[in-house]
């Protein structure tokens, strides 16, 4: 009877510690997840700042569809700078589908590339018919493209409301999240309030 009331005991001490070290183990959790903040676009000085008015462009696509950019429009524009060649552009093309269909009377979606690459089969391919792709190198330029895939949020009114570097589905949403919230991007809204 000793023997088992000792088991007894000991199990108890286990448990006892096994849900101390439980809780210790997620409030560290929480703590990273504090220190941790979600990371939004990668955001760059170059190009017009947000809060500018964007460049105007009357363009053409490479489906012979007008294409107009910058300047008072119906809805926002996101304009998604990729190249058929990027693996990362290729990852996200479902989400902009995705995105496009969701938001086609909220959000108006521009494919932007350049180059000599074989684009009219990159959107046979990828089946982007449906949304406007239009061949610019002046297009990046005004926008200081470096690198792929970036996108320009345009509001309605043709002002940058948000841009970055755009790698994954959360970073392409914080763009969207920043407009909706009226700030330049997520990283200054979880700073909190700006001091005066």
């Amino acid at each position: 009877m000793d023997a088992l009331t000792i088991s007894v005991v000991l199990l108890w001490l286990a448990v006892m510690a096994l849900g101390l070290m439980l809780w210790a183990l997620s409030r560290q959790v929480g703590v990273l997840f504090e220190r941790v903040a979600p990371m939004g676009a990668l955001v760059t000085d170059a190009g017009p700042p947000v809060g500018a008015a964007s460049p105007t462009f009357a363009l053409t696509g490479i489906q012979s569809e007008p294409v107009a950019i910058g300047g008072a429009q119906a809805t926002p524009t996101l304009v998604f700078f990729l190249a058929p060649t990027c693996p990362v552009c290729k990852k996200l093309i479902p989400v902009l589908k995705a995105l496009a269909r969701d938001e086609q009377k909220a959000l108006r979606i521009v494919l932007a590339s350049d180059g000599d690459a074989d684009h009219l089969g990159f959107v046979r391919e990828q089946r982007l018919q449906a949304m406007p792709y239009v061949l610019s190198p002046e297009l990046g330029m005004s926008f200081r493209v470096s690198r792929l895939p970036y996108a320009v949020l345009l509001d309605a009114q043709g002002v940058v409301a948000a841009k970055g570097l755009v790698n994954s589905r959360e970073q392409l949403d914080s763009l969207l999240n920043a407009h909706d919230m009226h700030t330049p991007n997520i990283q200054q809204y979880l700073s909190g309030p700006a001091t005066a």
